[in-house]
């Protein structure tokens, strides 16, 4: 398993993250229904708004899941945090960063993953929307639009 490098703006990031107020707060009915949304649309088991500080990910909210947070160094969405674009794992087994990840080869079994980066209104980053699944699979163009347009709704709503 390999945990996600640290991001340059770590500190700035952390920041940003404490002045929203949004860690161990209660769930948002209006993300909710997103991510509840999302578990439909794409037919996975698991869909999450994450913010990760600095030493965990904390599910502002989730479906399909029964825990609020998890240690950042098993964090799918650490890694999804730096990418540029759609971060997409297929087949987390034929992955050598996650294979051996505790939430692949336990509860709940990911197979796949997708996620975006969420921004604050400043452009930070602050976490990931995603999507998870026990199946391996892939995304369609219009799924990858689809799961675009899902975490522009989550950043809208957590800069409000």
């Amino acid at each position: 398993m390999k945990s996600a490098p640290i991001p340059k703006n770590e500190k700035e990031r952390l920041q940003k993250i404490m002045e929203l107020g949004i860690l161990d707060t209660k769930p948002d009915e209006k993300l909710d229904a997103i991510t509840k949304e999302a578990v439909e649309a794409f037919n996975v088991k698991i869909s999450t708004v994450t913010i990760i500080d600095d030493k965990r990910e904390f599910y502002k909210s989730c479906q399909g899941l029964n825990v609020k947070e998890m240690p950042r160094e098993v964090s799918f969405c650490a890694h999804a945090m730096l990418a540029q674009d759609v971060f997409i794992i297929e087949d987390t087994l034929k992955d050598d960063r996650f294979k051996d990840n505790p939430m692949v080869t336990g509860e709940p079994y990911i197979r796949f993953y997708a996620g975006v980066s969420i921004y604050s209104k400043e452009g930070i980053n602050i976490g990931v929307f995603c999507i998870k699944d026990t199946k391996p699979r892939s995304l369609s163009t219009k799924e990858v639009g689809m799961l675009l347009d899902f975490a522009s709704r989550v950043a809208k709503q957590l800069n409000k």
